[in-house]
């Protein structure tokens, strides 16, 4: 079939510029480029080709918005001295046998406060690792805590780009889809951390080093208030107000708290926003470095170029007689398994988690209602990203924690939410549907 000849290609230039250590932008720009081909021997018209991509980009227009205002947020969070606060005041409750377990609620309070998995490893993770590594703690049992953790909210969190990235291309409303997503991600959220429980136990030697604790004690002015910017995030999305809105509250107040708190001047602080957060100390800056508009750039040429692909799935019809495979096996065994199986496939070959969202929902749209496959690909698609070495998704976070793919056995959240959601399916059929409101 010359369809799946097509993707197979671009499956296989992925997998290079894996292998070869070259960026997922070059493939991605090749299958652009191989897409726009195929549109062409289809017949289509290079005018007609431009506008199914700039239909796909108009989808996009919200959450790359949206992917600015995470940027900042993020950086002034740690400028306020926000996430400071939060680390330490939550690192007083690691406690010998419970570190494993509360490695992994800790990593997944501050992922849902501030959306990003990749932000919360930076930070949170990278303490809690630090920690393990100087209790005598495995390692990869507290990286696997940590895995998940920072996954939890990424699927969750009403400033996720991957739950916001979902809930544009199906056009469902991200707090319904949040609702649903902690009452089907309830029960595996309780084995999860039976599990880490159970493995915390007795693994606790030596004495611990709290170094970057008092680091960070040290150059911030840690003031209750300074929780105000995680509590605004949390007040009005329980409210509903709009994200975009609440985000930029959230922004005004941190900058305000990083001037009257942390001395930061205007200046200082418009730059960390635009550039990220930058400090004059060796191990705060080591830590909290990063966030910022420009820090959403290469993940924002990411999601325009994804974006593309799916303007040009549509009008081409290039994914039609496989989405005809993928709803007969809809048909026969329900369209959790194969969003499920479709996820692992999407995430196997993409290498990043926003192109496989992309790709499952244009190979699985119409096996069932939108709001439905919203929540089958956050309990798929997004957290089995964990799982895939060679994925973006995986590789920053265990490069950022100086860990390796032994971690893997141990990210039990990415395991437990999906094969309970399917067991469930099987038990109980039709209770996976989920209405539009």
């Amino acid at each position: 079939m010359f369809e799946i000849l097509i993707l197979l290609l671009f499956a296989l230039s992925l997998v290079f510029c894996v292998i070869k250590d070259f960026a997922i932008i070059n493939a991605l720009v090749f299958g652009f480029v191989l897409f726009l081909a195929y549109g062409r021997i289809k017949g289509h018209s290079f005018k007609s080709l431009l506008k199914m991509c700039i239909t796909g980009i108009k989808q996009m227009k919200n959450i790359l918005l949206v992917f600015m205002l995470i940027g900042m947020i993020t950086a002034l969070w740690k400028a306020s001295g926000t996430i400071a606060y939060i680390i330490s005041k939550g690192s007083n409750f690691i406690t010998p046998d419970l570190f494993i377990l509360v490695t992994f609620i800790l990593c997944s309070l501050l992922s849902i406060l501030i959306g990003t998995s990749f932000g919360t490893a930076a930070t949170m993770g990278v303490i809690c690792i630090s920690m393990a590594r100087a209790m005598g703690i495995n390692e990869l049992i507290t990286g696997g805590a940590i895995i998940s953790g920072i996954f939890y909210g990424d699927r969750c969190s009403p400033m996720s780009t991957s739950a916001l990235l979902v809930s544009e291309i199906t056009g469902t409303n991200i707090f319904n889809n949040i609702k649903y997503m902690f009452r089907t991600g309830m029960v595996p959220t309780i084995i999860t951390c039976l599990i880490y429980y159970l493995l915390g136990r007795g693994n606790l030697s030596g004495d611990v080093d709290f170094e970057i604790i008092n680091a960070i004690r040290g150059n911030f002015n840690l003031n209750p208030l300074l929780i105000m910017p995680a509590a605004i995030i949390i007040a009005l999305s329980l409210f509903r107000v709009n994200v975009k809105k609440t985000m930029l509250i959230s922004i005004i107040t941190a900058g305000l708290l990083a001037y009257i708190y942390q001395g930061e001047s205007v200046a200082d602080i418009l730059t960390y926003g635009l550039l990220g957060y930058r400090s004059d100390n060796y191990q705060i800056d080591k830590l909290f470095h990063g966030g910022g508009i420009v820090s959403m750039i290469n993940v924002s040429i990411i999601i325009i170029i994804s974006a593309t692909y799916s303007g040009i799935f549509e009008g081409t019809g290039l994914l039609i007689k496989i989405k005809d495979k993928i709803k007969n096996l809809a048909d026969r065994t329900g369209s959790f398994f194969a969003t499920f199986v479709v996820g692992i496939i999407t995430n196997l070959i993409a290498c990043n988690q926003s192109l496989a969202t992309i790709l499952t929902y244009q190979l699985c749209k119409g096996i069932d209602d939108d709001q439905t496959l919203a929540i089958h690909i956050e309990n798929t698609t997004i957290v089995m990203a964990s799982l895939v070495p060679w994925s973006i998704a995986l590789a920053v976070p265990l490069s950022t924690l100086s860990l390796d793919h032994r971690v893997l056995p141990y990210i039990c959240y990415a395991y437990i939410l999906p094969v309970y959601t399917l067991l469930m399916q099987i038990l109980r059929p039709g209770m996976d549907k989920y209405k539009i409101k």
